[in-house]
């Protein structure tokens, strides 16, 4: 249940740093906010918006409380397989998805034209530079770097999922950022002053805000169309390692986003910033960190949270602290009797699981947001 933390904010978790319950009433805080600002139970310090949010608001939006990867969210498939038809071992898997989905900064299928998927996809407002193309061409269906993931799990009755995590990569990247630093510009020349320059809005009616919501709604597409394309190769490839399979079903879900929704009896721009939209029915993925669980859920669809839940587990360290404060030999124990990127430890240190909040706790706190239907275990994981 939630808990008034703040002026205009309540908050869903039970361990949350006070410098993210301090940010997050800088944004309730806002003239044009419409309610409360709820933050989930993986809240955290994120860029001018707490990670973790869900904002709703009035004839304006901000677009770093999108954040600067648009569209980023989780695809999760369901599989006819079972534990007993994988094979003892997922090795042969690792360089399949190496090839097939290109994972890194920067990183691309090389001389790739565009498919027919993505030019389904339609145009941005802003008119890309012939670099920028390539980018969109190029990134479509790689994966990314960071906390972005591929993994293979297993359900409470050993059914096999694949689980993926990514956004729109550096085209929403550069998007996002472009309109960001415009939002700002825009503060000084208006003379409007903010308690945090990256809360800079955009006011609807107005072009610069016609263009940002354009280009928000093209990366968000282009995002969902990628993760689907990597769903379709990960699932693929599983299924050449295991000898065949059938997918059931897909889910597929944006955390980064906002959109037009009814609330509090109008209609509101829900920007969900690090949250999933968790209305009556809705299916989420929501994962956990390296080597911890994952869940598939069902949304109940609670006003209180705008009908949100959380993103995922929620960082309690930066990088940069788990970095000096936790080992690849400590990492790679927590990944014991997993396939996953040995070789590479001491890179991903940044995603220990110490470094994040423990899911179940997370999970928990939110049994008033989202109903578990599957529990899933990890048996594969590979990062950027």
């Amino acid at each position: 249940m939630p808990k008034q933390v703040a002026h205009n904010l309540l908050s869903w978790a039970s361990e949350i740093d006070e410098g993210a319950v301090e940010q997050a009433a800088r944004t309730a805080r806002l003239p044009f906010v419409a309610g409360h600002v709820a933050l989930m139970p993986d809240a955290h310090v994120g860029i001018g918006a707490t990670v973790g949010s869900v904002i709703p608001t009035e004839n304006a939006i901000i677009p770093a409380a999108v954040g600067v990867d648009i569209g980023c969210g989780m695809v999760a498939t369901e599989t006819t397989l079972t534990a007993a038809d994988l094979p003892d071992t997922l090795d042969a898997l690792m360089p399949l998805v190496e090839r097939r989905i290109p994972a890194g900064v920067g990183r691309g299928h090389e001389d790739r034209a565009a498919d027919r998927a993505l030019a389904e996809l339609g145009r941005p407002h802003t008119a890309l530079t012939p670099k920028q193309e390539k980018t969109v061409a190029v990134q479509f269906g790689t994966l990314g770097s960071g906390n972005h993931f591929v993994e293979v799990c297993l359900d409470e009755r050993d059914h096999v999922w694949t689980v993926l995590h990514s956004g729109s990569r550096g085209i929403g990247n550069q998007l996002a950022t472009a309109h960001i630093t415009g939002a700002k510009k825009l503060m000084k020349r208006q003379l409007i002053g903010l308690e945090d320059p990256d809360l800079a809005y955009l006011v609807q009616g107005t072009p610069e805000f016609t263009a940002y919501v354009e280009d928000m709604l093209w990366s968000q597409r282009y995002a969902m169309a990628s993760r689907a394309r990597m769903d379709r190769a990960l699932v693929d490839a599983l299924f050449r390692v295991a000898g065949g399979g059938a997918r059931v079903r897909t889910i597929n879900c944006h955390h980064n986003f906002t959109q037009r929704e009814t609330h509090l009896g109008r209609e509101l721009w829900i920007t969900r910033k690090g949250a999933i939209k968790a209305d009556v029915g809705d299916e989420g993925v929501i994962p956990g960190s390296m080597g911890t669980r994952s869940y598939i859920v069902r949304g109940l669809g609670n006003p209180a949270s705008y009908a949100s839940s959380s993103h995922g587990a929620g960082r309690r360290m930066s990088r940069g602290r788990a970095k000096r404060e936790l080992s690849a030999a400590s990492l790679a124990e927590a990944m014991r009797g997993r396939t996953w990127n040995a070789d590479r430890a001491a890179f991903l240190v940044d995603e220990h699981p110490e470094a994040y909040k423990p899911i179940d706790q997370v999970m928990d706190d939110q049994k008033d947001l989202v109903e578990v239907r599957h529990t899933l275990r990890q048996v594969f994981n590979y990062k950027g």
